[in-house]
């Protein structure tokens, strides 16, 4: 790599491969599968502690560097990048080096500023520091939502149109299965998808699930807890149910037959840049009840049941609703599955495509 390839080579930050799949990283490798084919000048870094080893393979991934994590991102990561010509650099999960110029970063929502109760000490302290200083040092900022872009803007102080929106989608695993159909092992049951965190608000879930006392519908939550998350053992608080099912993670094809079998998926999160399940579920034919706060409104339009995820209550009133009204969940599940089509990652993608060659002139 020569100065004179610094207009047409972009480097893609994939330190995402070593981390956990959540619907950040999700973002980052359904973005990536179409940007590699859009713009074949792309390049892939890493450091070498990957957990993804397919993926590596799938975006050829170059690994380099002694360090992992955020001193890999700040320290060896620019001195790469100054090494070969000071490309663009295209970050895709929240965070970048600080002290590099040529760069696009997405970042999905505030929640680590706005409520640092909700992570560990060290996440919050950290994040604190790094999102403003990334943001400010960037030439352009991704965000997932209309929500996230006006909070950034009101709390960071970026302008506007330094801001772009780059909607999630659901999966290409989803979108073309072909998965043979499996036995529903739960019966009757109600489900919640999402990493076990405070901000999920699975707690209140857990209680309007209680106050519903539907007889023989069980509680199935797929998800695993996270070192980065606050109090994450909700498993003490339902100790003894045995009609409310942990499944932890689960990879797309059982994850799909678990949407398609529920009476119904309910996320009442207190907080969401996007919040990628309701849209899975949609797809799949599966009705949802999600909060009426944050960006779940503009992601789901008139597609789901809306609650106050503050009001247990309120929650079980509408597990009841759905779980009693065949005729509504028919009407979400046709309302639903039309509202997951007006997403696309090829779109978001292209439109990603457009920011960056834009920048790259």
């Amino acid at each position: 790599m020569v100065n004179n390839l610094r207009s047409r080579y972009i480097v893609i930050n994939a330190r995402f491969l070593t981390q956990p799949i959540t619907g950040v990283q999700r973002f980052a490798i359904e973005i990536c599968r179409f940007l590699k084919d859009i713009l074949p000048n792309v390049h892939f870094v890493a450091p070498s502690n990957i957990k993804h080893q397919e993926l590596a393979k799938e975006f050829k991934v170059e690994t380099f560097g002694k360090f992992s994590s955020h001193f890999w991102e700040q320290l060896e990561l620019p001195l790469y990048l100054h090494r070969s010509g000071k490309p663009l650099l295209v970050n895709l999960c929240n965070t970048a080096p600080v002290y590099y110029s040529n760069k696009v970063v997405c970042i999905h929502d505030l929640a680590s500023l706005i409520n640092p109760q909700w992570f560990s000490k060290s996440f919050a302290a950290v994040y604190k520091i790094l999102i403003p200083k990334v943001a400010g040092s960037s030439k352009k900022i991704i965000t997932v939502s209309n929500f996230s872009k006006a909070s950034i803007h009101s709390i960071l102080h970026i302008p506007q149109k330094d801001i772009e929106v780059v909607y999630n989608a659901v999966s290409e695993s989803f979108v073309s299965n072909n998965y043979p159909a499996s036995e529903n092992k739960y019966g009757r049951y109600i489900l919640a998808v999402s990493s076990i965190d405070p901000r999920k608000n699975l707690k209140n879930l857990v209680e309007g699930y209680k106050l519903a006392n539907l007889t023989g519908v069980k509680l199935v939550i797929v998800g695993a807890a996270s070192k980065v998350f606050n109090d994450p053992n909700l498993k003490h608080f339902v100790q003894g149910r045995e009609d409310i099912v942990f499944t932890g993670y689960l990879p797309d094809k059982d994850l799909v037959q678990v949407y398609k079998n529920a009476l119904m998926l309910v996320y009442p999160s207190l907080f969401e840049g996007f919040g990628i399940p309701p849209l899975e579920a949609m797809y799949c034919g599966c009705p949802t009840i999600v909060s009426n706060t944050s960006s779940l409104p503009e992601v789901c339009a008139n597609a789901s049941l809306y609650v106050n995820p503050l009001l247990p209550n309120e929650i079980a009133n509408g597990i009841k609703l759905l779980a009693e009204n065949e005729e509504i969940r028919k009407k979400l599940v046709l309302k639903g599955f039309k509202r997951s089509q007006e997403f696309s990652w090829k779109k978001s993608a292209g439109k990603l495509a457009n920011i960056i060659n834009t920048l790259n002139n």
